[in-house]
């Protein structure tokens, strides 16, 4: 998908390891959202509102940190490196989450969104199989 994205906008991306970890995480959200929604789809129509509430449950951050103590034993260097990067990131704790989960969250999505940027699909989708 990245690649037609590239196509359509005439040129190449920055490699991954140039993006700052806020960066990272901003796409990486976004992955890891559609992730979520894509696996809630999977076996039929249902209720958006439902759809909504249960894809909520999953993104929060209290979830993507329970999701990365599953997959932390899984993670290269390489992974739990762009990780850190991003939990270690100074930004706004927002007022419903605690800032430990919060900055774990972001790590998750920067290492996500690392991930997309790298093109590697398959890890991704191997990652996020223990998130949903």
């Amino acid at each position: 998908m990245i690649e037609s994205i590239l196509k359509n906008l005439g040129g190449e991306m920055p490699k991954a390891e140039q993006y700052s970890p806020l960066t990272l995480a901003y796409i990486g959200d976004c992955v890891y959202e559609l992730y979520v929604r894509t696996y809630l789809i999977k076996d039929a129509n249902h209720n958006v509102n439902k759809l909504h509430k249960t894809a909520t449950k999953y993104v929060c951050c209290k979830h993507q940190a329970e999701f990365f103590y599953k997959i932390e034993r899984m993670l290269t260097d390489e992974e739990l490196a762009v990780f850190k990067r991003g939990r270690n990131t100074k930004s706004h704790v927002p007022k419903n989450s605690e800032m430990k989960d919060y900055r774990i969250a972001t790590g998750i999505e920067a290492l996500i969104g690392y991930l997309y940027l790298k093109k590697q699909n398959e890890r991704i989708c191997e990652l996020m199989s223990f998130a949903v």
